[in-house]
């Protein structure tokens, strides 16, 4: 179960490093939805570093190298659906492995991923704005 949580780690301090460049690629609501991203993936990353440490499991260095630059809108958007759809699949990856309050987290985890990922698709105008098992990988 540790493994799946420290994986669900790395990839919150991936999300929460990608919405700095994409934030600022962002204007009015889009930046705002973005803030409101990375709020959500600081307080997913909170609670994994409290629930690791109590089990004496060292969190995960907070390294990212983001798919593409983020030089215009468009690249924003593509990054942030990208970062969505790779965490959701981490939040994904935890649900067998987990049990009681960390299954709870890993579900809705998956579920505010998949929300946001969704959102980012339509603010792309990317077709279909959904997919149909969030976090699977193919």
């Amino acid at each position: 179960m540790t493994g799946e949580l420290t994986a669900a780690l790395a990839a919150e301090y991936a999300a929460i490093f990608a919405y700095g460049p994409i934030g600022v690629k962002l204007t009015g609501a889009e930046q705002t939805e973005a803030r409101a991203a990375e709020a959500a993936h600081r307080t997913l990353r909170d609670a994994l570093v409290l629930a690791l440490d109590a089990s004496a499991v060292p969190p995960a260095a907070p390294a990212y190298t983001l798919p593409e630059p983020v030089v215009d809108r468009a690249a924003a958007l593509r990054v942030a659906v990208g970062v969505e759809e790779k965490a959701a699949a981490v939040w994904r990856a935890a649900l067998p492995a987990t049990t009681g309050p960390q299954r709870r987290q890993a579900l809705d985890a998956l579920t505010g991923c998949a929300v946001r990922a969704t959102r980012w698709r339509r603010r792309a105008e990317v077709t279909p704005l959904t997919v149909p098992f969030p976090g699977k990988t193919p």
